[in-house]
């Protein structure tokens, strides 16, 4: 490692650098998840969700020219290294796309929101970390492991390019980068979008900065003297370990997670500035709170059933083509647009 630098300093470097990318594509590059499938579903605009699939191809073309590079190994990432089961997936994925929309944030939307003096977003992050504790290592802890362990599924094969790879005998990296490019490409393939350079450009940044957190992570992995995890960057079990450094850093040190939850304030805050949108704001409706509480704790238990949020699944896993990220990305969309509908034009049967 380099000389006056820890491993753990490493890794919380390597994140703080993506997540001000990440902070600063949210304030200036309007680069958000819920708001990209409300404007998707009720306005007819696809520009903010073709930056979400951008950033999926640009960070899956990124990882895996790592992998073939050598300077990659997805087998070492805990979207690998974790017990997969699709129920979880479904069910966790549902319950974050609902609770974001309660919420009317995610985890890295909070974040973004915070850093630009949102104080109902800091409510959002504190109620979301410690909800992801209770179901990652709290009181929920055991009945989490006991039912994925009647529904998990085992197979040797993770990804999607490694099961065609199983069946074809091609490549596994070859169609890793084909599936990226294509998606990269469904992405590009509408003219508006291409006529919105500074969208292009954002979802460029932020499927660079998952990159970025992949090649990091697994330099610090090969060549520190730690047994250091290979991540990316994912917004929920990281503000539950950002909490506990901030309280007791004997608690739980310095992370990859801890600098990216810090990067992304910092980035929002230099962005917030730079727009003119910096404002101190709190919450004046009980009914809107506790509905953003609710949201949050649906969040944090969905994004640990599902091994990860709209940034985690979204990007970070779907950039290795995970058999898991299709399945929450779609879940997480179906559970924000129920959510949506709800708060926007609410529920009723014709002809009562």
């Amino acid at each position: 490692m380099i000389d006056g630098i820890s491993d753990a300093g490493m890794l919380a470097l390597i994140g703080f650098s993506g997540g001000v990318v990440l902070g600063l594509a949210a304030r200036i590059g309007r680069f958000c998840t819920l708001g990209a499938i409300e404007d998707y579903l009720y306005q007819g605009n696809s520009i903010r969700l073709r930056m979400w699939v951008l950033a999926i191809g640009i960070a899956g073309l990124g990882g895996f020219t790592l992998v073939a590079l050598g300077a990659l190994d997805p087998n070492q990432t805990i979207y690998h290294i974790a017990p997969w089961s699709p129920a979880f997936g479904i069910v966790g994925g549902l319950l974050f796309g609902y609770g974001m929309s309660l919420a009317g944030n995610c985890g890295f939307g909070a974040l973004a929101r915070f850093g630009g003096g949102d104080l109902r977003s800091f409510v959002i992050i504190l109620v979301m970390g410690i909800s992801a504790y209770i179901m990652l290592s709290g009181p929920l802890a055991n009945l989490r492991l006991s039912v994925l362990s009647l529904t998990e599924i085992t197979t040797q094969s993770k990804s999607y390019p490694q099961v065609i790879s199983a069946v074809t005998g091609l490549s596994s990296i070859w169609i890793g980068l084909i599936v990226s490019a294509l998606i990269t490409l469904i992405a590009l393939w509408s003219s508006e979008f291409r006529e919105a350079p500074k969208s292009i450009f954002w979802g460029t940044l932020v499927g660079l900065a998952i990159a970025s957190g992949w090649a990091g992570t697994q330099w610090v992995a090969n060549t520190g003297f730690s047994n250091s995890a290979v991540n990316s960057h994912t917004f929920t079990a990281p503000l539950g370990e950002t909490l506990l450094f901030l309280m007791t850093s004997s608690g739980g040190g310095l992370t990859f997670g801890v600098g990216s939850v810090s990067g992304v304030l910092t980035g929002a805050f230099v962005g917030s500035l730079f727009k003119g949108h910096f404002r101190w704001e709190a919450c004046e409706d009980p009914r809107e709170l506790k509905r953003q509480v609710l949201g949050a704790i649906l969040m944090g238990f969905g994004a640990v059933l599902a091994l990860g949020c709209t940034i985690g699944q979204g990007i970070s896993a779907f950039s290795l083509l995970t058999l898991n990220a299709p399945i929450v990305f779609a879940s997480i969309f179906a559970g924000a647009a129920l959510g949506l509908r709800q708060l926007i034009t609410g529920f009723s049967i014709k002809g009562v």
